[in-house]
């Protein structure tokens, strides 16, 4: 059986350094499942038979790159305390010995600029030898060699010198913005607490908070994060969890609902069960995402890693052919058009390409991460902002799922008889209407139901004692037993007023009517507004009765589709996607099909394991207007990544021309090189600050 391992590798400050120690490792025996991701510099893979875990080790050192099995990330250091910082303090130093140089003692001056590039050039040069060994000979190192030690040997000892002190800076500056993003993520880590005040009996005692277990009950008090995830067993409070889902305003909690490792406690003092061990809380299932999520590839970034294959080994054909073609066909000048071809090689560093869209998806799914939503990779985020319709579930999604009974209808016996035994089908369900009824039911004496049964998308049936007690829709009951005129009148009523009735029925027989209503959520028809706004449809999908969605519909201004079942539901969105891009918003429970159908799945959930699991994105906020927000922040994205591709290609079309035409320098050159890479980093970094619209 294969084993897993997961590897830290340092060093890794672009995303070609991906490809790179992924094709070595692939080339290895027995090692499959090779993931790399460059943002949080973890390698995963198998290692089966014929493989082993030092040679992987011994590969991936031999390229230059430092690892640690299975070790916590190091403290980060200063820029200078690195050892690319001190590459780049050495090479500035003699540069600028060098410099001086020149101008006291000419004649020396020229071995100093050697020698000094030389030197810097020394690792670059290690590893693309390394590389060139392990199966990849064409990486921006061996690019970089080649160019400097052309420089150096037609007399450019000078030019070769501040070229390799610009890349160097150039691979600084990646390693400063990597970690800068890594940071960004991770400090999501740090909001919980290291311990926590365990409650055993009448004692209270702080422990680690990574040694609590399920069903420990812990004590946190007022302005205290919370350290794991739980539900209150005592006391009310007001919650903070901005840090955790981006809610600006704190949530009130009393007994019975649940809260967030890493929120704060801002009132009073409150205890409460734990339910997630520290592995599986929120921050980490958050962490554990945007990990995976990075490490998911868009469409776009894997054609740019498939495009970089052919054009690394292209731009060395092309210089090569500048170099040397007009001094062989023609008779030119050698030495001008050898400048000329290891100018090209500079400016043919695919560096800034490569990192131009990885780069920009990790900032969006950062970001993303911080405000509450959460996204499982490139692709989905990619795929999101090219939706034409958002199909959105009723219950618990455009409402708040939290119905109430507003009317009891008795045709037959009596009141407190029926809403027992409605109850008592309904109990143990976790449906918001079971919820609503068995509310209404309390300070009853509910019997003990048998035999449960779901009526799939009509309702629930069970035996109560020697009584066949079906809790369904009025549509439902009219198929076991006739409707009387006014009892029709009484339920037609009900739903045209925007309520959601379910009939009661004991052997057949109608007892009688239950009413519920689910308000809208707050920002519902603000959101609706918003989407159509941006150009996208938004379209109801309910099983609910249709004077109910259309009351609904009229409110949000939006078509309706009701009275489905889960299979109509997929039907619909087939049709959609004829249309376009579909995405689907649902409680990520009931809705599971038409979310997997859809080309972006949503769950609209607080975070609970099935809205995590089942879907492609899920919303924390519990908010509609997140639906926008996730849709704007995904064009956004894509805006950027399409910005640093034009930046990437467009400076070195520029460079290029000026090259040919012997304006530009080999400084120039590899300037241009490292200035498009600064400029594709700090542009995806604008990301990290980025307030998508609500």
């Amino acid at each position: 059986m294969a084993e897993q391992l997961t590897l830290n590798i340092e060093g890794m400050d672009c995303p070609s350094c991906t490809s790179k120690i992924e094709g070595a490792i692939c080339a290895l025996p027995g090692v499959g499942n090779v993931s790399l991701n460059y943002t949080n510099q973890k390698l995963k893979l198998e290692i089966g038979a014929g493989g082993s875990a030092a040679s992987v080790q011994k590969v991936i050192e031999k390229l230059g790159y430092k690892v640690r099995v299975n070790a916590a990330p190091e403290a980060p250091k200063r820029w200078y305390q690195t050892g690319k910082g001190r590459l780049v303090i050495l090479a500035g130093s003699i540069l600028a010995l060098a410099t001086v140089l020149s101008f006291l003692l000419p004649e020396y001056a020229g071995y100093v600029f050697a020698t000094g590039a030389l030197i810097a050039l020394a690792p670059l040069a290690r590893k693309a030898y390394a590389a060139a060994r392990m199966g990849q000979p064409f990486t921006i190192e061996t690019l970089v060699t080649i160019a400097v030690i052309g420089a150096i040997v037609i007399d450019e000892a000078a030019e070769a010198s501040v070229v390799v002190f610009l890349f160097l800076i150039g691979e600084l500056l990646e390693m400063m913005a990597a970690a800068k993003a890594r940071r960004s993520v991770q400090a999501l880590a740090d909001l919980v607490p290291k311990s926590a005040y365990l409650v055993v009996g009448d004692a209270v005692s702080e422990v680690e908070a990574d040694t609590l277990k399920i069903g420990d009950i812990i004590e946190v008090r007022p302005g205290g994060r919370v350290p794991a995830d739980g539900t209150l067993t005592m006391g009310e409070t007001a919650i903070d969890e901005a840090a955790v889902t981006g809610e600006s305003m704190p949530r009130h909690k009393t007994v019975g609902d649940g809260v967030f490792a890493g929120s704060i406690n801002t009132d009073g003092l409150i205890r409460m069960e734990v339910t997630q061990a520290a592995e599986n809380n929120m921050i980490a299932r958050i962490l554990q995402m945007v990990e995976d999520a990075e490490a998911s590839k868009a469409p776009t970034a894997r054609f740019i890693d498939r495009f970089s294959k052919y054009y690394t080994p292209g731009v060395i054909v092309v210089a090569a052919m500048i170099a040397f073609l007009p001094p062989l066909l023609v008779g030119a000048d050698l030495g001008l058009w050898v400048y000329k071809g290891l100018a090209i090689l500079l400016i043919g560093c695919p560096c800034a390409l490569v990192l131009s869209t990885p780069a920009a998806i990790t900032s969006g799914i950062s970001t993303g991460a911080r405000q509450g939503l959460l996204m499982k990779g490139g692709a989905v985020l990619e795929a999101i902002g090219k939706v034409k319709t958002v199909a959105f579930d009723k219950t618990g999604t455009l409402s708040a799922g939290t119905p109430k009974v507003t009317d009891l209808v008795v045709f037959s016996g009596e009141e407190s008889k029926m809403l027992a035994l409605a109850a008592a089908v309904e109990a143990g369900s976790s449906h918001p209407l079971a919820k609503a009824i068995t509310e209404r039911a309390e300070g009853l004496e509910i019997p003990l139901a048998t035999d449960s049964e779901a009526l799939r998308g009509r309702g629930v049936r069970a035996m109560v004692g020697k009584v066949d007690v079906i809790v369904a829709s009025p549509r439902y009951a009219a198929e076991i037993t006739p409707l009387k005129p006014a009892e029709i009148d009484q339920i037609t009523a009900l739903e045209t007023d925007g309520k959601t009735v379910a009939a009661v029925l004991a052997n057949g027989k109608m007892l009688g009517i239950i009413a519920m209503r689910d308000e809208l959520r707050p920002d519902a028809v603000k959101s609706m507004q918003t989407l159509k706004e941006m150009g996208v449809t938004a379209i109801m999908l309910t099983g609910d009765n249709a004077r109910t969605g259309a009351a609904l519909g009229a409110q949000l201004g939006m078509e309706v589709r009701a009275e489905l079942m889960p299979e109509d539901k997929l039907k619909i969105i087939e049709e959609l996607r004829e249309k376009g891009g579909v995405a689907m918003v649902g409680d990520g429970i009931n809705d599971a099909p038409a979310l997997a159908r859809a080309d972006v799945g949503i769950a609209m959930g607080g975070g609970t394991d099935v809205a995590l699991e089942t879907a492609d994105a899920a919303l924390l906020h519990e908010q509609v207007g997140d639906v926008p927000a996730l849709i704007d922040l995904s064009r956004t994205t894509m805006d950027n990544i399409y910005q640093n591709i034009t930046i990437a290609l467009g400076l070195k079309a520029v460079f290029l021309l000026t090259t040919l035409f012997g304006i530009t320098t080999l400084w120039m050159a590899i300037l241009a090189d490292t200035g498009a890479t600064v400029l594709v980093t700090l542009n995806a970094l604008r990301l990290l600050g980025y307030k998508p619209k609500r």
